[in-house]
């Protein structure tokens, strides 16, 4: 039986979208047929880049093509509600980037719609598909070194100060936390579960957008440190100490990476996992697949995944006095 080919669509045409598209074309029986964008002309010369069969100056329009099998969203966080809202509506299936929304409640709506409208929408936290993510969990949930006594998580990059970049801008969701700060976290969440405890302080930017936030996580055996900034270039790399050795991913963890092993003899073994694309592909095709199926929701990247992500941003956010208007 042939396998349907999946065409696709994309609200929004920046940095995440052009990543994103680059490995939709890697992916077999999968297609860009549509991109939108707020600004018509930005929209074609990123069609004609990628080759998707139309172009659209509005998101509406998108929604409104029946040729489209399925979006992904990269527009801004604050914006991420509105986007999933304007597909759901129309019955396409969603691929929303991360964090899902601003907060809890805007994420509980995306998924009502969605059961109401008995139609697909995963949230787009590529790392969870990725091989090597998923042989750490493994060996964690197999307790290869025993027990997670100890996780280190930290993504920091130092870009250049702008107030009227995304990055930086408050009223979007921008800041350290909800941008890079949901990966240490989301690491935690996935290895060691919802904490008993979360201490957090931060600083901030001008603009009133965190520049670092610092954090520990409270579990009955263990202890997560996490950490996230816009202040500094960090090591950005996952450490599992373990009672009887330790699971390091190495830098850029929460991208295509490596695994250090090293056990309780200080022997260690360095895991490759021959990558060939950016890392969007295993979360395209896993949602390809759902789109085949004819499910509405992800067994690996659920509901009850996103909504315990978007709490714990939720708590956090709290702890350190940060409101988004």
């Amino acid at each position: 039986m042939e396998t349907k080919a999946i065409r696709w669509g994309i609200i929004g045409a920046g940095k995440i979208a052009t990543k994103f598209a680059k490995d939709l074309s890697t992916v077999p029986n999968t297609k860009l047929y549509a991109i939108a964008s707020r600004n018509l002309e930005k929209a074609k010369v990123f069609g004609q880049e990628f080759e998707a069969d139309v172009a659209y100056g509005n998101y509406k329009e998108l929604t409104l093509d029946p040729n489209v099998d399925a979006v992904y969203i990269a527009t801004p966080h604050s914006f991420h509600k509105e986007h999933t809202i304007l597909c759901l509506n129309q019955n396409i299936p969603v691929l929303c980037e991360k964090p899902f929304a601003m907060n809890l409640q805007e994420v509980k709506d995306m998924i009502q719609l969605s059961k109401e409208k008995n139609t697909l929408l995963m949230e787009a936290l590529w790392t969870i598909f990725l091989p090597h993510f998923q042989y750490v969990i493994e060996l964690l949930n197999k307790k290869h070194f025993g027990t997670v006594v100890k996780l280190e998580a930290d993504f920091g990059f130092k870009p250049e100060y702008d107030e009227t970049s995304r990055v930086f801008d408050k009223s979007v969701g921008g800041g350290s936390l909800l941008d890079i700060g949901i990966y240490p976290i989301f690491a935690a969440l996935s290895t060691l579960g919802n904490p008993n405890k979360i201490d957090a302080k931060a600083n901030f930017f001008e603009s009133g957008a965190d520049a670092e936030c610092k954090m520990i996580f409270s579990y009955n055996e263990a202890e997560a440190h996490l950490k996230s900034t816009l202040t500094e270039n960090t090591p950005t790399e996952a450490i599992f100490t373990c009672s009887e050795g330790t699971i390091k991913i190495n830098t850029k963890f929460h991208q295509p990476s490596t695994v250090t092993l090293i056990d309780k003899f200080n022997n260690f073994e360095l895991v490759t996992f021959n990558y060939n694309t950016i890392g969007y592909s295993y979360e395209i095709e896993h949602f390809n697949q759902l789109i085949r199926d004819g499910k509405t929701e992800s067994d690996i990247m659920t509901f009850e995944k996103s909504i315990a992500l978007i709490s714990t941003l939720d708590k956090v956010r709290n702890s350190i006095g940060l409101q988004y208007q």
